[in-house]
């Protein structure tokens, strides 16, 4: 992989992953249940950098340092997803265009818009 600035589709990310992986020699420690707990340990080293910030901060009032571990720890967590998704043999796209359906429907505009509530509110009030 080279330094440039690239796009990339699910899939390709998926396959860079798994180029990286392969040429460590890595396979033979990623398990669904190693790669699932890596996802979650790197989703917890991001909310980490939020840990005692004031609430109302946005991401711009973030020094350029902070600014840049946040877009490392997202860019781990998503490294770690598409190990996972390779292990699992998973396509990512195809599975999250099935979840937001299913959001979609569990979270319909004309009742929650502008709401933050848990769609378990929702059900609760029909």
């Amino acid at each position: 992989m080279t330094n440039k600035k690239i796009d990339l589709s699910l899939q390709q990310a998926k396959k860079c992953v798994a180029e990286f992986v392969r040429e460590r020699d890595w396979n033979q420690f990623h398990t669904p249940k190693d790669l699932a707990m890596a996802v979650s340990i790197e989703a917890n080293e991001l909310l980490e950098l939020f840990l005692w910030k004031k609430q109302s901060l946005a991401f711009n009032d973030f020094d350029e340092q902070t600014k840049e571990n946040i877009s490392d720890e997202m860019a781990d967590v998503f490294h770690a997803l598409c190990a996972f998704a390779n292990v699992c043999n998973l396509d990512l796209s195809k599975a999250f265009e099935k979840k937001l359906e299913k959001t979609k429907k569990k979270y319909p505009v004309a009742r929650v818009k502008g709401k933050a509530d848990k769609y378990t509110t929702y059900l609760k009030n029909e």
